[in-house]
């Protein structure tokens, strides 16, 4: 859990910083993004990308490796495709969802905690004193992950996960956190999938929190689901067999921890992975230092009025080397503001009304 500590750490820093984007949407989403993403596959399967380089590049790659014919042909078992999530499959501003899952369980969890309103730094928390919490420092911090990711059973925190991922909503936009998937990356897991491509995530967030939702919103079964996690221990109770969470890392999916992840989970090098910053850089690049046809793509979230703009100096989720070298060695940077038509999933396609945040500062350079 050190990653989402950190994580929770530096979010609570710099929550002001990380304040501008959309505000609430126009239009709530009524059709699940996944089915709204076949719907127009017969005539394109990425109608939310605009015709340019970067979706040429997409559909040139999937051709030359699945057509026999080809020189770069890929037999399906081959045909591996790993996604980090969050800044790639969703939104990851103004936090993680992961953290302000923890904050808001820490304050649903308050009443069986009476001690927790003098106790640092859950008092601070529940005053909503985030200078309190950054003063009670990581060890604060780790006391309210702890709180609520350990302590209870796999199942019991399945449903408690689910149960939050159904009803809460993201502060500015006012949608289901499930609703800030991007449309064009569930069309392109659609596309792939379509061409005999077996998708993974691979994510620096737990992979209990990801595992109960993925395949509802992304088709991702939760078989294929990598992420970091905690340790668990098996017990009996009431003479049922149950796996409990404890508050101790067992390994960090984050970094240069994605590729060995990828090796020790799955098993097989990847033909083509996909991020949004330095933390995915290592997957990139071990993915493109394997033989035959291969394809690196970054997500840049360069479109403040319709999502968050933010690359080089973000606290949070950096995207600065891995972008010098997509641009070095050629690969696909995504710009969102240019390539896609619309961001988020919307039953009529109305998008999202938003207005230009503040603390937006300018992208990189062009290509």
């Amino acid at each position: 859990m050190r990653r989402l500590i950190s994580c929770l750490w530096l979010a609570v820093i710099y929550t002001s910083a990380c304040t501008g984007g959309p505000q609430r949407a126009a239009a709530q989403v009524s059709t699940p993004p996944r089915i709204e993403a076949s719907r127009a596959a017969e005539t394109d399967p990425l109608p939310s990308w605009n015709e340019g380089s970067t979706k040429n590049a997409i559909r040139d790659f999937v051709a030359r490796v699945t057509k026999e014919e080809s020189a770069d042909f890929v037999p399906v078992p081959e045909r591996i495709a790993t996604f980090d999530n969050d800044g790639t499959l969703w939104t990851e501003k103004p936090l993680p969802f992961q953290a302000l899952f923890a904050f808001d369980r820490a304050k649903a969890l308050a009443s069986q905690h009476p001690d927790w309103s003098t106790k640092q730094p859950f008092a601070a928390l529940l005053k909503g004193d985030m200078a309190g919490v950054v003063a009670s420092g990581g060890k604060g911090v780790l006391e309210i992950v702890a709180a609520t990711h350990a302590g209870i059973t796999t199942d019991e925190f399945a449903q408690t996960v689910q149960d939050w991922i159904t009803s809460a909503k993201h502060p500015q936009t006012g949608r289901l956190y499930t609703e800030m998937v991007y449309q064009p990356m569930v069309e392109l897991l659609t596309y792939l999938r379509s061409n005999g491509f077996k998708t993974f995530i691979v994510s620096g967030g737990g992979v209990e929190f990801m595992r109960g939702w993925t395949e509802r919103v992304y088709g991702i079964p939760p078989e294929q689901v990598v992420g970091s996690a905690g340790k668990l221990k098996f017990e009996s109770r009431n003479g049922t067999p149950v796996l409990i969470k404890l508050p101790e890392l067992d390994f960090i999916d984050d970094k240069e921890g994605k590729p060995i992840e990828i090796q020790s989970r799955i098993g097989r090098r990847p033909i083509a992975a996909f991020g949004n910053s330095d933390g995915d850089l290592p997957m990139l690049q071990w993915t493109m230092a394997g033989r035959g046809a291969r394809f690196a793509l970054f997500v840049h979230h360069d479109d403040a009025a319709r999502e968050f703009a933010y690359d080089r100096t973000d606290k949070l989720q950096r995207f600065d080397k891995g972008w010098d070298e997509a641009v070095a060695k050629g690969w696909t940077v995504v710009s969102m503001k240019n390539d896609w038509k619309t961001v988020f999933p919307s039953a009529n396609a109305a998008g999202v009304t938003a207005t230009r945040g503040k603390g937006i500062h300018t992208p990189p350079r062009s290509r």
